[in-house]
């Protein structure tokens, strides 16, 4: 049995997807943009470099087939991924459909407004174009 458990900030903040290999897959609640959250099942790890070299390939192959399905499925300009871990210091990393006419193009996502929820249809159906799109 593991000790990992994800932050509980990440855990109310955005909803379990599936398990990759290395991390848990979770879409963020906030339907302004199309927002994935990467999280290594690895307890007390705050830092790429806290992980095992190994792990640290993991994480790179798992953020780049994640990044390549959400551009698939959304058809953004611009995917960002960053770590930033000030507040919630458990790894995770944040992948991030970006277009131009979204609510702050070309600024960043992190305090922008308030998260504005999606309905449990939209996440369904969301939800489903990416996993499918991480099948291969």
């Amino acid at each position: 049995m593991s000790d990992f458990r994800p932050d509980e900030r990440l855990a109310r903040d955005s909803d379990f997807l599936t398990r990759i290999g290395l991390c848990e897959l979770r879409l963020m609640k906030d339907s302004r943009w199309p927002w994935l959250v990467l999280v290594p099942q690895r307890p007390d790890v705050c830092e790429i470099f806290d992980l095992t070299p190994l792990d640290q390939t993991m994480l790179t192959f798992e953020t780049t087939l994640v990044a390549e399905a959400l551009k698939t499925v959304t058809g953004a300009t611009k995917i960002n991924v960053g770590a930033l871990g000030n507040i919630v210091r458990q790894l995770h990393v944040h992948v991030i459909a970006r277009s131009e006419d979204d609510p702050n193009w070309p600024g960043p996502v992190w305090g922008f407004g308030a998260a504005e929820p999606r309905s449990a249809d939209e996440t369904k159906a969301f939800s489903a174009k990416l996993l499918d799109a991480l099948t291969p």
